[in-house]
């Protein structure tokens, strides 16, 4: 467990790092997920309660945060897309112990940064003027759309962005306790202001996206706090260990935008595709009966499918500076030995505790969050049978995304994303809702069918690549 002879990948800091000072501590990926299991999930939970609050406003205001799912996929891919380049690059580069090119990779993570901000600031401007030109029937729904969207792009531009270097500084250094106390604090926030703003201010559908906005600078202060003071005793360790070197590190990249975003980018766009699904479900389901009920009940099945999915997400996110600052150690099996344990979990949680737990809440949760009969029957299905599916079906296609992600191989998750959202998905769920509603069924089961079996058929596929990729020992040597 201490360490593996074995070479890392070509192209990264390799085996090298094995021999040097002040290694990485041997600690189990479940060990380092399991506060970003607390933290993805109680945050998801805490962010989850714009629903509960939308409902009360009626199913307009559920629907037009169900329209916003793919707007707000767009910052979550970019944003996930640059701190997943940056977080296996600092990582690899800690591994290695080479302070220049983690100053080199932070500092062109933050100016694109920048850009992204200033690029959401745009479409922010653009959702509230292009709302009316969407072709929804509802004003109501236009009208809560267009105030929602908006002000959340907003938010993402003006606070989401600038949490990328601490938040990958922090995963790095493998303190995810700081981690997930960030995402406890912006989750706590946003329930608090949510409270305030909607039943004390009565600021409506706007104080719900203000108080997502707010409750994420909350989390951006803490972790900037406690980033700047890793990297403080860092540098004095360094200092002290300098004379253990073994071998000079690898420097500063020869092209470090372009190292970045050949990550960054295929990653971003795997997340653009995962958005885009959401679009072709909510587009299919406004051609079928009782379009806004069909709406409300994918958007109310969505967060309960991203609520339970967050331990397999949480586990993704630890595994890819798990792995990226492993291999720059020489540590092959341990690596390997994480990714099996995290296979194992994934799909225990989901048949285990998933699916019971479904079986329980899913009548209470709908009619909680549903205002009409037709809305709360179709949610009920979904959430009872719907999101376990999804969640088994997921897990391959996180862990196995956030494994190539750690060898800085991004191209095999959005190779994977095109077959699982464009090829499998997207017909699917074209097709799923035409055969239901020939069959007199709603046409909504036949488009949680269609998207389900997409999931696992991908899945299948990219677990499949990644265990011939480590049989060939591209993960630290040959299993």
């Amino acid at each position: 467990a201490g360490g593996d002879p074995a070479p890392a990948p070509a192209g990264g800091a390799g085996a090298p790092g094995a021999a040097r000072a002040g290694g990485l501590p041997v600690i189990s990926l479940p060990a380092l997920a399991a506060p970003l299991v607390v933290s993805f999930t109680a945050r998801s939970l805490l962010t989850a309660v714009d629903l509960p609050y939308a409902s009360r406003l009626g199913d307009a205001a559920v629907a037009a945060i169900g329209l916003s799912f793919p707007l707000e996929f767009c910052f979550i891919a970019c944003w996930v897309g640059l701190s997943g380049a940056l977080t296996s690059h600092l990582s690899r580069a800690l591994g290695a112990r080479d302070e220049a090119r983690i100053a080199q990779v932070t500092a062109v993570a933050a100016r694109v940064a920048v850009a992204l901000a200033a690029a959401f600031l745009a479409l922010a401007a653009a959702t509230w003027a292009l709302a009316p030109r969407l072709g929804l029937e509802d004003p109501a729904v236009v009208d809560a759309f267009r105030i929602y969207a908006p002000t959340l792009l907003a938010g993402c531009a003006v606070l989401g962005f600038w949490s990328v270097v601490p938040d990958s500084i922090v995963k790095a250094h493998h303190r995810m306790r700081v981690t997930m106390v960030a995402g406890l604090l912006s989750g706590a926030g946003n329930l608090a202001l949510n409270t305030l703003f909607v039943f004390v201010f009565e600021w409506g559908i706007f104080g719900i996206a203000l108080a997502t906005n707010l409750g994420r600078g909350l989390a951006l202060a803490y972790a900037l706090w406690h980033a700047r003071a890793l990297e403080r005793e860092r540098r004095r360790d360094w200092a002290r260990a300098d004379a253990a070197l073994a071998a000079p590190p690898p420097g500063p990249l020869a092209r470090p935008y372009a190292a970045l975003l050949a990550l960054a980018v295929p990653t971003a766009l795997t997340y653009v595709l995962m958005a885009s699904e959401g679009a072709v479900a909510n587009w299919v389901l406004a051609g079928t009966a009782a379009p806004t009920a069909a709406i409300a009940a994918y958007a109310i099945f969505h967060r309960a499918a991203l609520l339970f999915l967050m331990p397999v997400v949480a586990t993704g996110v630890a595994t890819v500076p798990f792995v990226a600052r492993g291999l720059g150690e020489g540590r092959g099996a341990l690596v390997r030995r994480g990714l099996g344990q995290a296979y194992a979990l994934g799909h225990g949680y989901a048949l285990l505790v998933v699916a019971p737990v479904c079986l329980v809440v899913a009548g209470p949760l709908a009619g909680f969050l549903g205002r009409s009969p037709e809305a709360v029957e179709l949610a009920q299905v979904a959430v009872r049978w719907g999101t376990p599916a999804a969640v088994l079906a997921s897990v391959s296609f996180v862990v196995a995304r956030a494994a190539f992600e750690g060898t800085q191989r991004g191209a095999p998750g959005l190779v994977m994303a095109t077959l699982r959202y464009v090829v499998l998905s997207a017909p699917l769920a074209w097709i799923g809702a035409r055969v239901a509603e020939g069959a007199g069924l709603p046409g909504f089961h036949g488009v949680l069918a269609g998207l389900v079996t997409g999931t696992a058929v991908a899945s299948l596929v990219f677990g499949a690549w990644l265990v011939r990729d480590v049989r060939a020992g591209r993960l630290g040597g040959a299993a």
